[in-house]
C-alpha cells in the first residue's frame, strides 16, 4: 500500500507539470480576459470566462496570444502556472517607445515634437489613402488634390510644392525612401505597406539632412508569427476596388511576409481614375546572437489621370469636370519602379552595435500634361550606417550615436510636345545626376535620472548635373552642374522628466533644403541655376503627459526661415520657382485624448474621445516680388486654425464605431491675400464587426461614410496660378465598405 500510495503521488506531480497554465488578464483592471487566441504551434486554444487555459504537454512551447482590441504577445515557456496581462490597444504615452533622432526610448524621454500613426489610426477611415489618418496629428497636413497625387505639408513645408511631395524627408525600413533630388513618390506605397508611421516636425537635420519641414519614418519590417493568410475586399463610391493577399511564415526564428495589393477608382472628378498594383516581400533573419539581417522588395505600378486645376467660374458651373485640355491631351502619370533594400544589424557587445541598410531603385515615369509630355527613366542607389556606443561620463549613462547616408540618381529625361496625348517631336533632353549625402554625430548624456541632453551635429553635401543633350529651341546643349556648400547642422535639445508619467523638453536646431532638379529644370526648358537653398532656424518647447488614461502633448515653436522658395505660374501655365525673402512660423500644436470606459466585460467595452489643435501663425516677413510688398501677409497656403476631433466606441460582440470631425480654417491661396478658400468641415465615420470563426479564422465586416456633410471643399489647391486656377474639388459624400479575413495555420 505504502508503495502504491507514493507511485499515485508521483504520478500527480508528474501530471501537475506535463502542462502550461495561463491565467490572462486585462493589464489595467486584472480582470480576466474571455476567449484569447492562444496559438501553440498548429494548435490553437481559447481562455475561459476565469481567463484561464491549459495547454497538455511537458515540452517548452512557444505561444502566441491574440484578443481583439489588446496587443498581440509572443513568448516561449517552461511547463508551468503563468499569469499573463495584455495590454489595451489605447496606449498611454508612457507606453510608447519611439526611434526618432535614431535613439530608441519612450516618447516621454524625447526630446522633440512627435507624432505616432498606427494601424488603429489606419483602420478608423477607409483604408485606401494616407490622408485622413495622417491629418487627425497635429502639425501634418496630407493632401491629395486627385487619387494617388499627394503633398505633403508639415508646418506648411508644402509652400514649394505644388505637387509631389517636397521638403519633408521619408524613410521606409530605415532607407531612404525620399530621393537625392529631393522628392518623393509617396504615392508608390498603399496604405498597408505602412504598419506604423512616426512623424518628427520640424527641421531634424542634425539626424536626417535636408528638409524643413521634418521626417516621416514608415515602417513594415517582416515580423512573420507563424503562419498567416489574409485577405481582404473593399469597394465604394466612384468606381472604388480594392483587394489585398498576403502571407506571413516563419522560419526557424526569422521568416518573411508577402502582399499583394490591387486597388481602382474611377475618381471623383473626369479624368481622375486610378489603378495601382503594389507587391511587397519581406525578410527577417537572424544570423546569430550577434547579427540580423532584413530584406525588403516592393515593385510598385501606378497610373493616375491628373484632371487639374479650376478657376471660380468652372467651379461653379461643374465641380467633378476637368480642366479644359486635360481629357484631350491625356494629362496622366505613368510609373513603374521597383525598389530593393538589405539590412544588416550587429552587436558588438551589450554597449555597442551597427545598423547598415544599403538599397537599389529603378523608375520608369512617363508624364503628358497640357503643355508638354516627360519621359523619364532613372536608377538610383544608396545607404546609410549608424553607430551606437553606450557608456559612462562622469559616472552617468552616455550614448554617442554616429555615422552618414549617401544617395546618388541617375536619369535619362525627355520632353516632349503633346499632341492629343501622344508624344511628339522633342523639345530637350537631359541626362541628369543628383547626389547628397552627409555625416552625422550625436551625443546624449543623463546626468541625472530626469534630465537627458542632446547635442546633435551633421555635415550635408548635395549637387546636381544637367547634361544637356538636345535642345530643339536652339539654346545650349553641353553640362551644367550646380554644388551647394557643405552645411554644418547643429541640434540642441533636453528633456526633464517631472515624475515617471509626464515631461518637458526643449530644442534649438537649425534646418535647410536645397532645391530640388524639378524645381531648376522647369517643364518649359529652362534652368534656374541661381535658386538657393533654404536656411532656418526652429525653436520648440513641449510638454507630455501620460497618465493612466489620459493623454496630453502640446508643443510651442517658432521657425525663422530664410531664403524661403515659393510657386508662381507664367502665362502659359508653367510652375515657376523663386526665392523670396524670409518667413516668420509661430505655432502650437496640441493633443489630447482620455478613455472614458476601458473594460474586459459588459456591452460597452471602450469609449475614448480626443482632439487635436493645429494653430499655424505664419507669414512673410520680407517679400517684395516685382513692386509688390506682400511684407506681412499670411503665408499662403497654410491654415491658420485646424481642430479635429475623434469618439471612439468598442461593444461586446467585436463591434466598433468610430467619429472623426476635421474643421479646416480659411487658406489664403496667393500671396498677395486676395483669394482665400473657405473653411470647412469634413466628418467621417466607420462601423464594423470583428469576430472568430473557429480557432484558426478572424473576420472583419466594414462599412463607412466619408465628408457625411456633403461639404464643397478642395482637398489641395494650387497656389499663385495664372487665370485663376485655384481649385482641385474634394469628392462630396462617398461610401465604402469592405471584408477581412485571416486563417492560421
Amino acid at each position: 500500500m505504502k508503495i502504491l500510495f507514493t507511485l499515485l503521488i508521483a504520478l500527480s506531480a508528474s501530471f501537475s507539470i506535463a502542462q502550461t497554465q495561463f491565467t490572462v488578464q486585462d493589464a489595467d483592471t486584472q480582470k480576466p480576459l474571455e476567449n484569447v487566441l492562444i496559438r501553440v504551434n498548429d494548435k490553437s486554444f481559447f481562455s475561459d470566462k476565469d481567463g484561464k487555459v491549459d495547454i497538455p504537454g511537458s515540452e517548452p512551447i512557444t505561444a502566441l496570444f491574440f484578443l481583439e482590441g489588446y496587443e498581440t504577445i509572443q513568448g516561449n515557456f517552461q511547463p508551468g502556472s503563468y499569469t499573463l496581462r495584455l495590454k489595451s490597444l489605447s496606449y498611454s504615452l508612457s507606453d510608447f517607445t519611439v526611434t526618432a533622432f535614431e535613439t530608441e526610448r519612450p516618447l516621454l524621454k524625447q526630446s522633440a515634437a512627435i507624432s505616432l500613426i498606427g494601424e488603429q489610426d489606419f483602420s478608423r477611415f477607409n483604408e485606401t489613402s494616407i490622408v485622413n489618418s495622417f491629418n487627425t496629428k497635429p502639425g501634418i497636413r496630407i493632401e491629395e488634390r486627385a487619387p494617388a497625387s499627394y503633398r505633403v505639408s508639415i508646418r506648411g513645408s508644402s509652400l514649394r510644392a505644388p505637387f509631389g511631395v517636397r521638403n519633408v524627408k521619408i524613410y521606409w525600413n530605415e532607407v531612404p525612401f525620399t530621393a537625392p533630388d529631393g522628392t518623393t513618390a509617396l504615392n508608390l506605397l498603399d496604405l498597408s505597406n505602412i504598419r506604423t508611421a512616426e512623424v518628427i516636425k520640424g527641421p531634424s537635420g542634425s539626424i536626417y539632412g535636408a528638409g524643413n519641414g521634418g521626417v516621416i519614418n514608415l515602417k513594415s519590417a517582416a515580423d512573420p508569427k507563424g503562419g498567416l493568410v489574409s485577405a481582404e475586399y473593399g469597394g465604394g463610391s466612384f468606381g472604388l476596388n480594392r483587394s489585398r493577399i498576403a502571407i506571413s511564415q516563419q522560419v526557424g526564428k526569422g521568416g518573411f511576409e508577402a502582399s499583394l495589393v490591387k486597388q481602382k477608382l474611377d475618381g471623383y472628378r473626369e479624368h481622375s481614375a486610378m489603378d495601382r498594383t503594389v507587391f511587397q516581400l519581406g525578410g527577417f533573419m537572424p544570423v546569430s546572437q550577434k547579427q540580423e539581417l532584413r530584406t525588403q522588395l516592393l515593385v510598385s505600378d501606378l497610373d493616375y489621370q491628373i484632371p487639374g486645376a479650376l478657376n471660380a467660374q468652372q467651379l461653379a458651373e461643374d465641380p467633378r469636370q476637368a480642366r479644359p485640355g486635360s481629357v484631350n491631351q491625356n494629362s496622366s502619370i505613368a510609373q513603374k519602379s521597383v525598389f530593393a533594400s538589405l539590412g544588416h544589424l550587429y552587436r558588438f557587445s551589450e554597449k555597442a552595435q551597427n545598423n547598415t541598410t544599403l538599397y537599389l531603385t529603378t523608375n520608369d515615369f512617363e508624364n503628358p500634361f497640357i503643355l508638354d509630355y516627360k519621359k523619364e527613366l532613372g536608377f538610383g542607389y544608396g545607404g546609410r550606417t549608424r553607430f551606437t556606443f553606450d557608456w559612462n561620463l562622469a559616472g552617468k549613462p552616455f550614448r554617442i550615436i554616429a555615422g552618414g547616408e549617401y544617395q546618388t540618381a541617375l536619369t535619362d529625361a525627355q520632353n516632349f510636345g503633346n499632341r492629343n496625348g501622344l508624344a511628339d517631336t522633342v523639345r530637350f533632353a537631359d541626362k541628369l545626376k543628383a547626389t547628397q549625402g552627409f555625416l552625422f554625430q550625436q551625443a546624449e548624456w543623463e546626468p541625472t535620472e530626469k534630465i537627458l541632453l542632446t547635442l546633435g551635429l551633421s555635415q550635408n553635401f548635395s549637387s546636381f548635373e544637367i547634361d544637356r543633350q538636345i535642345n530643339a529651341s536652339g539654346g545650349p546643349t553641353g553640362l551644367q552642374t550646380r554644388t551647394f556648400d557643405p552645411i554644418l547642422i547643429p541640434r540642441l535639445a533636453a528633456n526633464y522628466s517631472i515624475n515617471p508619467y509626464s515631461s518637458i523638453f526643449g530644442s534649438i536646431s537649425s534646418g535647410f533644403s536645397p532645391p530640388t532638379i524639378d524645381e531648376v529644370r522647369t517643364n518649359e526648358g529652362s534652368l534656374n541655376l541661381d535658386l538657393e537653398a533654404e536656411r532656418g532656424v526652429n525653436y520648440e518647447l513641449g510638454y507630455r503627459l501620460g497618465k493612466s488614461r489620459l493623454n496630453v502633448d502640446v508643443t510651442a515653436f517658432y521657425f525663422n526661415l530664410n531664403e524661403t522658395i515659393t510657386t508662381f505660374t507664367n502665362a502659359q501655365g508653367v510652375v515657376l520657382f523663386r526665392n523670396s525673402g524670409s518667413t516668420d512660423q509661430k505655432g502650437i500644436e496640441a493633443a489630447i485624448d482620455y478613455v472614458f470606459i476601458q473594460q474586459a466585460v459588459g456591452f460597452f467595452r471602450n469609449f475614448k474621445a480626443g482632439t487635436a489643435f493645429t494653430g499655424h501663425y505664419f507669414q512673410f516677413k520680407d517679400y517684395e516680388q516685382r513692386g509688390n510688398d506682400f511684407s506681412g501677409n499670411d503665408l499662403t497656403g497654410v491654415a491658420p486654425n485646424n481642430l479635429v476631433s475623434k469618439l471612439d466606441f468598442r461593444f461586446a460582440g467585436g463591434f466598433y464605431l468610430n467619429f472623426t470631425h476635421q474643421f479646416t480654417d480659411e487658406i489664403p491661396l496667393n500671396d498677395a491675400n486676395t483669394v482665400y478658400q473657405d473653411a470647412y468641415n469634413l466628418v467621417n465615420t466607420r462601423l464594423g464587426i470583428i469576430q472568430n470563426l473557429g480557432k484558426r479564422t478572424v473576420i472583419e465586416l466594414y462599412a463607412g461614410v466619408d465628408n457625411l456633410l456633403n461639404e464643397s471643399y478642395s482637398l489641395g489647391n494650387d497656389l499663385n496660378p495664372f487665370g485663376g486656377r485655384f481649385y482641385q474639388p474634394a469628392p462630396t459624400r462617398n461610401y465604402y465598405g469592405g471584408l477581412k479575413a485571416s486563417f492560421r495555420y
